[in-house]
């Protein structure tokens, strides 16, 4: 199997999760990079209100064809209950044959995150889920949801 991981992260939390993933499936890497700044309190207000009102965001050329993977790993903070508006725009552009969906969050709404991204990437065939809460990825307390995330993706080679 050749994995893909890809993500957006705004303060890092996705970016520690997709490298540990990264790592357990020998996979490839990109993070998606939104053009519009999201640092500070702007970029935070910003960030919520184009996630909440579905705005794709502008991105940076991706390095990686996704069609060249057998499986797509592609993770998301959680914004306004929904995904970040970079990974809106990834999953707009691309079709993904086989995907697993992460995300990060700080206040849930996870269900709604990943239904989202499902029906942005329908006809892709969906082999895992896995939510992580921002607390557990900076206190290093994954190791369980990880590897269950792991086997699941792994058992549907």
């Amino acid at each position: 199997m050749k994995p893909l991981v890809v993500y957006y992260s705004r303060t890092g939390t996705t970016r520690e999760a997709a490298l540990g993933i990264a790592e357990n499936l020998n996979a490839e890497i990109e993070e998606i990079k939104d053009k519009k700044s999201r640092k500070g309190i702007r970029g935070w207000l910003s960030a919520g209100k184009d996630a909440a009102t579905k705005n794709p965001a502008d991105i940076t050329e991706i390095k990686k064809n996704p069609k060249e993977y057998d499986l797509v790993v592609i993770g998301t903070p959680v914004w306004a209950g929904t995904m970040a508006p970079a990974i809106r725009t990834y999953l707009n552009q691309h079709k993904i044959k086989k995907a697993a969906f992460f995300c990060t969050s700080g206040s849930g709404k996870e269900a709604v995150t990943f239904s989202d991204m499902l029906e942005i990437a329908l006809g892709s065939k969906l082999v895992a889920q896995l939510s992580l809460s921002a607390k557990d990825v900076k206190s290093k307390k994954i190791g369980e949801k990880l590897n269950r995330f792991i086997a699941q993706i792994r058992s549907c080679r």
